[in-house]
């Protein structure tokens, strides 16, 4: 199967993935960095990327993980073995180190997904790509970097900001790169829903959701970011669906009026 084209979606910030997931290379002169790590399918796009940048995977200092499901993943080994250090949420760390097999260990969804295939039979084709792209199948990784709460990562180029947002997952977090404008969401917040079937900002379905009330509760840590001295958001680049440019508390808003599915 074909794959986009990664995208510029704002100066050194390249969106990687396909029509399924998002992951997103962020340009830096200290280290590229990479938000999220796709499947192992998407490895070659990302070769790709790089090496058109007259880089290689060697180049990427770090990969900031915004949860632990398989479909966000998939390359976190095999950056690490070029030299990255991965970074994850300590509640989600399990699932990195015991194998995505291991996420319902970890997170369970809150439903099955049986109801919402029935409704939108079509959604079974994201289930059949990712085990098709190796999600399922993706290494273990051992000695990821696990950080408690809010956190501002040092040791990062841009010294990001790691925002606890559970919910989605026990361990699910968001990185604000305050001098760049930008808030990746992970799924915490998402502009597409394939099980639902809702475009624009929305919390993800309960089939793949761990605790849709905390999804809910963790709209409220975002918009707090909207109230920092320091430059707001202007840019929230999530894991699934096309970025929004409209500020937090826009896609707040109509997260929290669509509710949960």
């Amino acid at each position: 199967m074909s794959r986009p084209a990664p995208t510029q979606v704002a100066p050194g910030v390249h969106r990687l993935g396909d029509h399924g997931v998002n992951f997103y290379l962020i340009e830096d002169p200290d280290g590229h960095i990479l938000v999220d790590a796709g499947t192992p399918a998407h490895l070659e796009q990302l070769q790709g990327l790089l090496a058109g940048l007259g880089h290689s995977l060697a180049d990427v200092r770090a990969v900031l993980l915004t949860h632990g499901h398989l479909d966000h993943t998939g390359l976190a080994h095999t950056l690490q073995q070029a030299g990255a250090v991965v970074w994850i949420q300590q509640q989600d760390a399990g699932i990195l180190r015991d194998g995505p097999r291991s996420v319902t260990r970890y997170a369970k969804p809150e439903r099955s997904m049986l109801p919402y295939l029935l409704r939108r039979p079509s959604t079974l084709a994201l289930p059949l790509q990712l085990a098709r792209s190796g999600a399922f199948t993706a290494h273990a990784v051992q000695g990821a970097r696990a950080f408690d709460a809010d956190q501002v990562l040092t040791d990062i180029p841009g010294a990001p900001q790691a925002v606890a947002l559970p919910g989605h997952t026990p361990g699910s977090a968001a990185y604000l790169f305050a001098d760049r404008g930008l808030l990746f969401t992970g799924d915490a917040l998402v502009t597409a829903d394939a099980f639902s079937g809702r475009t624009g900002p929305t919390i993800v379905s309960r089939c793949f959701t761990h605790d849709s009330r905390a999804a809910l509760a963790a709209l409220d840590r975002l918009d707090e970011l909207d109230e920092l001295d320091e430059p707001k958001p202007t840019l929230l680049l999530p894991g699934h669906g096309d970025p929004f440019a409209d500020g937090i508390r826009a896609a707040t808003r109509q997260a929290r009026n669509l509710g949960v599915n």
